[in-house]
C-alpha cells in the first residue's frame, strides 16, 4: 500500500488519486449503517448520497441531498473510496 509520502511523485493529482493517510483514518472510524446508506440514480448527478428512511409494503422512502427517487443502489462504506482494488469492495455498481 503506497503511503502518503510514495503519492508525493503524483503532485496535484495525488488529492484525487487516493485520499491522504489521516482522511483514510478518519473514514474508517465514521458511522456507516450498511442497511440504511444507498446510492439513489439522479438525472444531473449520475448518483447522489441517501439514507433509507422507512420500508413498508415494497416502497422504500429515501432522504437524498435532493432530487427524485426512482432506483437505489447499495452504498460501500467510506473506507473503500478511492480504494485501489476495487475486489475489496461490497457493491459494485
Amino acid at each position: 500500500m503506497a503511503t502518503d509520502a510514495d503519492m508525493a511523485v503524483f503532485g496535484e493529482a495525488a488529492p484525487y488519486l487516493r485520499k491522504s493517510e489521516k482522511e483514510r483514518i478518519a473514514a474508517q472510524n465514521k458511522p456507516f449503517d450498511a442497511k440504511t446508506s444507498v446510492f439513489v440514480a439522479h438525472p444531473k448527478e449520475s448518483f447522489v448520497k441517501g439514507t433509507i428512511q422507512s420500508k413498508e409494503s415494497g416502497k422504500v422512502t429515501v432522504k437524498t441531498e435532493g432530487g427524485e427517487v426512482n432506483q437505489i443502489f447499495p452504498m460501500n462504506p467510506p473506507k473503500y473510496d478511492k480504494i485501489e482494488d476495487m475486489a475489496m469492495m461490497t457493491h459494485l455498481h
